[in-house]
């Protein structure tokens, strides 16, 4: 009985395989930016920590040049020394901001440091291998660090009462008051508690205020990939505008936007791209880093929404007449 068991196992009945949902593809979205995000997220956070709990004011006025003009430009470098990706800069820029860093030097860091670094610099190489790599690359991280300085410059010229969060600018008040009674700063200094307990709770502060705004950037971001942008239907119409010299580049540069990819990988994604011209790459690989889905949340805990609006507005005409004048200097 048992050989015949063996030699005749029970059958069962086929189980049915399972409709895939709708919305799988975008919870595989929503958790693979989420994971990616996440980890630079705290990493930046913990800096900002250090920062608030070693790093004396004095110290920034001391790291840059005397000169505004030069110490903007001077910011703009920073990401070679300190290689920061845009999810991370935030939390650092905003400890930057209150501990008395002009907001235009902020700027200039906060924008060239996904772009101007050896790893984004080394990834964008490895991507366009066969594709004239040295020239990509250059021109990202030129056309990347001219921006970022220009818009330094720019907002250099507005009142910070105009540009910043009323929280942040009243750290930045503050700051600037303890800077005129060092005793008083000293004080409270101590009463705060030892430096590792202000690094844990600014770090904490930092960490769920930024995640918060980053989950809502992803969910959107995540929403608009994966139910709206790839439907089949509009695939013929994005090719025809590959093909238009003046809208390629608004395309790719949206597409940037909406993927909100990181900026030491977003090269591989559109290396690989075999209909689009190299300069609307350019477009894509220098707008992603500075303005995507997810930084438009991350930027208003810093500044205020207007400015948010008005600097992406100018990082997109900034990217896009940079990639047209590339175009003609690649013919």
């Amino acid at each position: 009985m048992g050989a015949a068991a063996f030699h005749n196992p029970p059958t069962f009945p086929p189980v049915p395989i399972p409709t895939p949902s709708q919305y799988g593809d975008f919870w595989y979205s929503f958790l693979a930016m989420l994971l990616e995000g996440l980890p630079f997220i705290l990493a930046g956070s913990l800096v900002s920590g250090i920062i608030d709990a070693w790093l004396p004011s004095s110290l920034m006025e001391r790291m840059l040049p005397k000169g505004k003009g030069l110490a903007i430009i001077v910011s703009g470098l920073l990401g070679i020394i300190f290689p920061v990706c845009e999810c991370a800069i935030v939390p650092v820029i905003s400890r930057l901001v209150r501990k008395g860093l002009p907001v235009g030097c902020a700027m200039s860091y906060m924008l060239a440091s996904p772009i101007v670094n050896p790893i984004t610099a080394l990834s964008t190489w490895a991507a366009f291998q066969g594709r004239h790599p040295e020239d990509m690359t250059m021109a990202r991280l030129g056309v990347g660090f001219i921006i970022a300085v220009l818009a330094g410059f720019a907002l250099s010229k507005v009142p910070k009462e105009s540009l910043l969060r009323e929280r942040i600018l009243a750290d930045v008040n503050r700051a600037e008051e303890r800077k005129a009674h060092h005793q008083q700063a000293a004080k409270e200094k101590q009463a705060s508690g030892s430096g590792i307990m202000r690094m844990m709770r600014a770090t904490q502060r930092d960490f769920l205020d930024v995640a918060l705004y980053f989950i809502i950037g992803v969910s959107i971001a995540s929403l608009l990939q994966t139910q709206m942008l790839y439907k089949p239907e509009l695939q013929g119409g994005i090719q025809k505008l590959a093909g238009n010299y003046w809208l390629a580049a608004p395309v790719l540069m949206l597409l940037a936007f909406v993927l909100s990819l990181c900026s030491t990988t977003d090269a591989f994604v559109v290396a690989q791209d075999s209909i689009f011209p190299a300069s609307a790459k350019l477009a894509f690989l220098t707008f992603g880093p500075m303005f995507d889905m997810k930084l438009i949340l991350l930027y208003s805990t810093v500044l205020k929404p207007k400015v948010v609006f008005w600097l992406g507005i100018g990082v997109f005409i900034a990217c896009y007449l940079a990639s047209f004048a590339m175009g003609q200097a690649w013919k």
